[in-house]
């Protein structure tokens, strides 16, 4: 492959149980998020979290993260959900790719291997720098300045 053809494209890699589950996927050509599937099979009750294992580890470059998102149809139709929304996956982070879930419907769901369980979306991230200033001294004016929540409007 080109430098060219290898632009955009991150290296991923399933741990050696993972091998038979699908690697992370688009659902449809426009969509932002790559399905990850549960490898393990667990029981979550209502009102509880579990920790469910994808199978999968990632590669990201400087300047990139993955996101753990919710999947809406979990979410809308058992009440499950990423409990960390948005957890971040750094660029330096090497192991393998654990969700956090919780179940805030009113039974029991049970997650199945192979089960699709949440969503991850790469994103460029801004690698800034924060100069530290002086306590009296101010921070640059805004016409909101340091209104905070509802401050512009509840509705």
């Amino acid at each position: 492959m080109s430098l060219q053809q290898l632009a955009n494209k991150f290296l991923i890699q399933r741990t050696p149980d993972a091998i038979s589950l699908p690697v992370p996927m688009r659902q449809t050509s426009c969509a932002a998020g790559l399905d990850l599937h549960s490898n393990a099979s667990t029981l979550i009750k209502k009102g509880e979290r579990a920790l469910i294992p994808t199978g999968i580890k990632i590669a990201l470059p400087f300047g990139y993260e993955a996101q753990i998102r919710p999947r809406s149809g979990l979410a809308l139709e058992h009440g499950v959900t990423v409990l960390n929304a948005p957890g971040t996956i750094d660029a330096d982070y090497r192991g393998e790719i654990k969700v956090l879930l919780i179940n805030l419907g009113e039974k029991d769901h049970h997650v199945y291997r192979g089960d699709r369980i949440a969503q991850m979306v790469v994103s460029k991230v801004e690698m800034v720098e924060f100069l530290e200033i002086a306590a009296k001294m101010p921070l640059p004016a805004t016409s909101r300045n340091d209104g905070g929540f509802g401050s512009t409007g509840m509705k």
